[in-house]
C-alpha cells in the first residue's frame, strides 16, 4: 500500500519521480505528490486524487532541481486531501518526508512535539516524523533519523530529504523498500518494477535498515542496536525482469496481459523441477530427515494465496496422509496455533510483503516449527525469515487483481506434494505423483488453449456484469477455485459475489437464489460431479441462470446450462489450474463491461503491508 520514489542525480528530478509513480500507482492510491530541491528550498507540490492531476499541477508551475521524493498516499491517518498527501515538510520546511506504513505511537509523540513548540498541519501520522527529525537534527540527517526512528512503533519504509544534505535517507521496518543503482544517478522505491526502466541493479534493503543514498553513492548501515544484530554488508541483486515485462504493451490492462502470459509463468514454475521419469525436485534449505518427521502441515497465507492454500490442502492431505490445514493469516496469528518443532508451515505471499502473512511466520518460528515461503519477489521480507523459499518466478504481477502467480503458486503445490511424496517415501497416496507430474509438463500447452474461450467467456461476463448478484459454486477441489472466482468478480466489478461448496445450498444459502440469478458452476471432479448436478438442478428449480466450467470430455452439461466454457480433460489435480483463466477472464469483461478500472480496483492495493 503506498508508493515510495525517490531519486538523486544529474537529471531533473520532478518528471523522474511522476513517471515512477505512476509505475507505482497498481500498488492503490488516493492523492500523490513530489518535493524537489531546488538549489535554494524545497518545494512541494502535492494533491489529492489521481497522479493525471498532480500532472496538471504541475504543468503549470514544475519544481527545478535533481534531488527529490515522490509518494502515492493510500489514507489510513486522516482522509484524503491535499493537505493529508506527502510530502510532509517540519516546521522550517528544510525537512520533508515520504512514508509507507503505520506509525502506532504517533499520538503520543505528536503530544510530545506539540508540547515544544512543534506545528502540525495534517491529520497523519506520517507528520510526526519530519517534527521528530527536526528536534534530533544538528548537521547530520541520518544521525537525527537514526534516533528519531528508535522510538517509533509500527510498520514503516520512510525516505528523508534535507535542503542541505545532498543525499537521501531512506530506512524500512516491515514494509518494502529498494534502493536502484545506476550510473551518476541512484533511486528509491517501494517496488523493483518502478525502477526498470532505469536499472537492474539493486540494494533490497533488510528490516533495520537505514541507507544514505547520494548519487555516486550508497552506505547501508542499521538503525537497530549494532550490539544485538549481526548486520552483515548488503549484496547488489541483479533483477532478470525486463522494462517490456513490467509494461502493458499491446494490451489495454496489466490484467489482461497476465492472463495471457500464465503459460509462460508455469513454464517458469515448473523448469528443471521435474526429471524425465517424472520425479520432483526441489531447492530445500530443510534437511530431508527433518521432513519425514513431519507429524502435520499448516498453510497460511491471506486474499488469492489463501484460495492457493485451500487448493494445496486437498493435493498434499491426499497425497501425504497427515493432517493438513489452511488458514487466513489475519486469524492464524491470534488463536494461539499449537505448533511443535513437528510441524510444517508453508506461507504464501505474493509480494512476499504481506503484514498478517509475516506475523505468522514469526510466531511458527517462535515456537520451532520448520517454515517454507511460497513467493515471486527476490529478497523479499518472507524469504529472509523462512527456512527455505520456493519462488514462483512468475515475472511481475501488476494488476491488483492476482491471476499468473495465483497459478503459479497452484502449480508449487503440485510439485511440493511430489516432493515431499518421494522425500516421506510415501507407499500409498490416492494419486500416482509421477504421472501428476508428467502431466504437469504439458500444463503450460493446455493454458494456451484455455485461452482460446476468451470469446465465450467475454460473452458471459457482458450477461453477468447486468446482475448485482452472482454465486459460485464448486465441490472438493474445485470448491477453492469457485472462491477465487467470487473474489475476482468482486473485487473489479463490484457486483456482489459469494463462494459455497455446491452441498451447502441446501443450508441457507438456497434462499437467496431466484429468477435469473447468476450461478457459476465449477464441475471438473468426476466423484463428485453427479451431486453437483443435482445441487445445479436445484437453483434451476429456483429458475436461476446456470453457467458452468467443465472439461472437455463431459458431456450432456449443456443441457440444462445457459453457456458451458470447457477446459481440456487431464489429470484431476490439474484440471482445478486450467479453470482459473476462465474465472479470471469473466470478472474482466464484466468490469469492462460496468466501466470500471481494471487494474486499479477502488479501496484495494496490490501489496497490504499494513495489520
Amino acid at each position: 500500500m503506498c508508493g515510495i520514489v525517490g531519486y538523486i542525480g544529474s537529471k531533473q528530478a520532478c518528471d523522474i519521480l511522476v513517471e515512477r509513480l505512476e509505475a507505482l500507482s497498481y500498488r492503490g492510491y488516493d492523492s500523490a505528490g513530489v518535493g524537489v530541491f531546488n538549489g535554494g528550498e524545497i518545494e512541494i507540490v502535492k494533491t489529492a486524487g489521481k497522479i493525471a492531476r498532480l500532472k496538471e499541477i504541475l504543468s503549470g508551475s514544475k519544481p527545478q532541481g535533481t534531488m527529490g521524493i515522490g509518494h502515492t498516499r493510500w489514507a489510513t491517518h486522516g482522509e484524503p486531501n491535499d493537505i493529508n498527501a506527502h510530502p510532509h515538510p517540519d516546521c522550517t520546511g528544510d525537512i520533508i518526508v515520504v512514508q509507507n506504513g503505520i506509525i502506532e505511537n504517533y499520538r503520543l509523540l505528536k503530544a510530545e512535539l506539540i508540547e515544544k513548540g512543534h506545528r502540525f498541519k495534517s491529520q497523519t501520522d506520517t507528520e510526526v516524523l519530519s517534527h521528530l527529525v527536526e528536534e534530533y537534527y544538528n548537521g547530520d540527517l541520518k544521525e537525527a533519523v537514526k534516533r528519531a526512528l528508535k522510538r517509533l512503533e509500527g510498520n514503516f519504509a520512510v525516505v528523508f530529504m534535507h535542503k542541505d544534505e545532498e543525499h537521501l535517507v531512506a530506512a524500512r521496518l516491515n514494509a518494502p523498500l529498494v534502493v536502484g543503482l545506476a550510473h551518476n544517478e541512484n533511486f528509491i522505491a517501494s517496488d523493483v518494477p518502478a525502477l526498470l526502466k532505469s536499472t537492474n541493479k539493486f540494494y533490497i534493503l533488510h528490516n533495520g535498515d537505514i541507507v544514505s543514498v547520494g548519487r555516486e553513492s550508497v552506505e547501508v548501515d542499521t538503525f537497530f542496536d549494532r550490539s544485538k544484530v549481526d548486520f552483515k554488508k548488503r549484496n547488489i541483486s541483479i533483477i532478470d525482469w525486463s522494462v517490456e515485462d513490467a509494461t502493458k504493451g499491446d494490451y489495454e490492462y496489466f490484467m489482461l496481459k497476465e492472463i495471457h502470459e500464465q503459460s509462460k509463468a508455469i513454464e517458469n514454475t515448473i523448469e528443471g523441477a521435474i526429471t524425465r521419469g517424472g520425479r520432483v525436485h526441489l531447492d530445500m534449505a530443510i534437511p530431508e530427515e527433518r521432513l519425514r518427521q513431519v507429524r502435520a502441515i499448516h498453510l497460511v497465507a491471506c486474499g488469492t494465496a489463501y484460495h492457493a492454500c485451500l487448493y494445496g490442502r486437498y493435493i498434499l492431505e491426499e497425497t501425504l496422509s497427515i493432517p493438513i490445514s489452511a488458514d487466513i493469516a489475519s486469524e492464524f496469528r491470534y488463536r494461539d496455533p499449537l505448533l511443535t518443532e513437528r510441524d510444517l508451515v508453508v506461507f504464501v505471499s505474493q509480494s512476499g510483503e504481506t503484514a498478517d502473512t509475516l506475523a505468522c511466520l514469526d510466531l511458527a518460528r517462535e515456537k520451532g516449527a520448520l517454515t517454507i515461503a511460497v513467493t515471486n519477489v527476490m529478497g523479499s521480507s518472507i524469504t529472509r525469515r523462512a527456512d527455505t523459499v520456493i519462488y514462483t518466478r512468475a515475472g511481475p504481477e501488476i494488476a491488483v487483481a492476482s491471476t499468473k502467480a495465483f497459478t503459479s503458486q497452484q502449480v508449487v503445490f503440485l510439485l511440493l506434494a511430489g516432493y515431499l511424496h518421494d522425500v516421506r517415501r510415501v507407499k500409498k497416496a490416492k494419486e500416482n505423483m509421477r504421472e501428476v507430474a508428467k502431466a504437469l509438463k504439458n500444463l503450460p500447452e493446455m493454458m494456451g488453449e484455455v485461452l482460446k474461450s476468451e470469446g465465450d467467456c467475454k460473452l458471459l461476463a457482458e450477461e453477468i456484469a447486468e446482475k448485482e448478484d452472482c454465486y459460485y459454486l464448486g465441490r472438493n477441489i474445485d470448491e477453492p477455485l469457485a472462491r477465487e472466482g467470487a473474489l475476482k468478480l468482486k473485487e473489479i466489478s463490484y457486483i456482489h459475489a459469494e463462494a459455497f461448496p455446491a452441498g451447502e445450498l441446501k443450508h441457507g444459502t438456497i434462499a437467496l437464489i431466484d429468477e435469473g440469478t447468476p450461478v457459476v458452476a465449477i464441475m471438473t471432479q468426476d466423484a463428485v460431479l453427479e451431486k453437483t448436478v443435482s445441487n445445479i438442478q436445484e437453483v434451476i428449480a429456483r429458475r436461476a441462470t446456470v453457467y458452468i466450467i467443465t472439461r472437455d470430455d463431459v458431456k450432456g452439461l449443456e443441457d440444462f446450462a445457459r453457456m458451458v466454457i470447457k477446459v481440456p480433460a487431464t489429470h484431476r489435480y490439474i484440471t482445478p489450474i486450467l479453470s482459473a483463466p476462465p474465472l479470471q477472464l469473466i470478472a474482466y469483461y464484466a468490469a469492462l463491461k460496468r466501466g470500471y478500472d481494471v487494474d486499479m480496483p477502488r479501496n484495494l492495493a496490490k501489496s497490504v503491508t499494513v495489520e
